[in-house]
């Protein structure tokens, strides 16, 4: 007998929650950097957006990427249904933790906002482009 406090879904639904946790941390964090830059008002903020930007396709070409395709092959291994909580590995949800920590300890530090800018756009816009790897996965799952 399962536990209340472990429901299950359909594998499926694992994909879709990732990809949008991918993707709204990753949305939520390049608005943030889109803010602090358009309060620049000069051509340092677009400078420093494209640096961002540029670096967010370095980032996800060489390391979330990876990250989000190892989750993937996970995900297929597991049964047609799991727990709604296994959408990400048990060890992921610490490092999730310690990085919205570090985050919003940036954000209330004297560090002044367009450098964090820049790190909010790589690692976020790294994370929406690596959410893309869930929706494709599951267009082949409802493909098939």
């Amino acid at each position: 007998m399962r536990p209340f406090y472990q429901p299950t879904v359909k594998k499926v639904w694992l994909f879709w929650i990732a990809g949008a946790m991918w993707s709204g941390g990753g949305l939520m964090l390049c608005s943030l950097a889109y803010g602090w830059l358009a309060e620049m008002h000069s051509s340092a903020g677009v400078w420093i957006g494209l640096s961002g930007t540029l670096l967010a396709l370095i980032a996800y070409r060489y390391g979330f990427s990876k990250i989000a395709r190892k989750n993937i092959d996970r995900l297929h291994s597991l049964l047609e249904r799991a727990s709604l909580f296994a959408f990400m590995p048990l060890k992921s949800y610490l490092l999730v933790a310690v990085m919205m920590a570090l985050g919003m300890a940036l954000r209330h530090s004297p560090l002044p906002r367009p450098y964090l800018a820049e790190v909010y756009a790589t690692i976020g816009g790294a994370l929406f482009l690596s959410s893309i790897h869930y929706y494709r996965s599951i267009w082949k799952m409802v493909k098939e």
